[in-house]
């Protein structure tokens, strides 16, 4: 009995993962989606659909390294979809009224500005990001090693001072957004989404009674995939030139930040899979890190990511007729594309279940989709 019970455990990892989202969790397996959030009246709702990734479509896309790249841009599509939706399920309202200047801007540019608005919004967003976590640390690295700096033996050590802040400034903003009660919840959502899936890969009956004393950490998980991008940039930051030159090696960076994330992407598909002393050591950090971005879930919640995560697996955990009528969207709108319908985590972290051929979140899969 306990043999079989290993069997079972075994052949279910990597199957299924997803995130957190507003008051609930999205769960995916394959190529199948659920979205389940806790209405205000306390009941659960649920939306289902599918998503094909790239890497099905076209042999080029699912080539290692490539396809970690794939799967990170389709995971933050998928993410900020699946946000929206949620949002939209729990009713809050998304539109506002109109201010004198925004009558004026749709009177003049009409829906055209919508897609100028999301264009500048997703530019800053990366300007922000490429000054806080690439330029930052390295001016001040710079700053650091003074007139050293262009030494050559001083360059694992300028990598690894870079590094370091990177991971400093990310656990900080982690931190400081942890305080904040509406992201404080969502954590606690992230802490149902991690033990559910585990609740599952033991191989136990998914019940909020069994997956409460589960672990609330996952190596697939799309923190754990950030913090391994922020390891890899500090080996791959040795044979960066451009030491006196902030601009230059910060552009630089940004030229290798593909590779940075498809190595991240291959070790979290490889970890989510193996449980050896190598992946232990290195999964470490990422773990750590969850402490940050998970929270322990009351039963409430544990309810709704087992929901989330029995509609993701109807093959496996048919729903009932009479449910499939009340929970799942009747207008069956995102079967296709989810981005279609309301426009991931982490990371976080993606919809393949084969075992990788070179070695596959938490996404949020590295995070793949089917991270946890």
């Amino acid at each position: 009995m306990k043999k079989k019970k290993e069997d079972l455990s075994c052949s279910r990892l990597g199957k299924v993962g997803g995130q957190a989202v507003l008051e609930g969790v999205m769960m995916r397996s394959g190529d199948r989606w659920c979205l389940a959030v806790r209405e205000s009246g306390g009941g659960i709702a649920k939306r289902n659909g599918e998503y094909v990734s790239l890497r099905k479509k076209h042999k080029f896309c699912n080539i290692p390294i490539i396809r970690g790249v794939i799967n990170f841009v389709e995971m933050l599509k998928l993410s900020m979809s699946m946000l929206t939706a949620s949002a939209e399920m729990i009713g809050i309202e998304t539109d506002e009224p109109e201010s004198k200047f925004e009558k004026w801007v749709n009177d003049k540019f009409g829906d055209k500005i919508m897609g100028v608005v999301t264009a500048i919004g997703s530019v800053l967003g990366i300007v922000v990001s490429v000054g806080l976590f690439i330029f930052l640390p390295t001016f001040v690295t710079k700053l650091i090693l003074g007139e050293n700096q262009a030494a050559g033996t001083f360059q694992p050590l300028r990598s690894l001072i870079e590094g370091v802040l990177k991971i400093a400034i990310f656990v900080l903003y982690i931190f400081l957004v942890g305080l904040m009660p509406d992201i404080k919840r969502t954590f606690r959502y992230h802490g149902a989404e991690h033990k559910s899936v585990a609740c599952y890969e033991k191989g136990v009956d998914l019940t909020p009674e069994n997956a409460k004393p589960c672990t609330r950490f996952h190596p697939r998980c799309g923190t754990s995939f950030i913090f391994v991008m922020l390891i890899l940039s500090i080996v791959i930051g040795i044979f960066i030139p451009f030491n006196d030159m902030p601009l230059l090696r910060t552009a630089a960076k940004i030229l290798v930040l593909p590779i940075t994330v498809g190595l991240g992407f291959e070790f979290i598909m490889y970890a989510g899979r193996h449980n050896n002393v190598l992946v232990k050591i290195l999964s470490a950090p990422g773990l750590w890190m969850q402490r940050l971005t998970t929270k322990e879930p009351d039963e409430s919640m544990l309810e709704v990511a087992i929901a989330a995560l029995k509609g993701a697996m109807p093959d496996e955990f048919p729903p009932d007729e009479a449910e499939e009528e009340t929970e799942d969207d009747p207008e069956k709108e995102t079967e296709e594309n989810p981005e279609e319908e309301t426009g991931s985590a982490d990371n976080s972290t993606d919809a393949e279940n084969e075992v990788p051929s070179s070695g596959e979140e938490n996404g949020p899969s590295g995070p793949d989709e089917n991270d946890a």
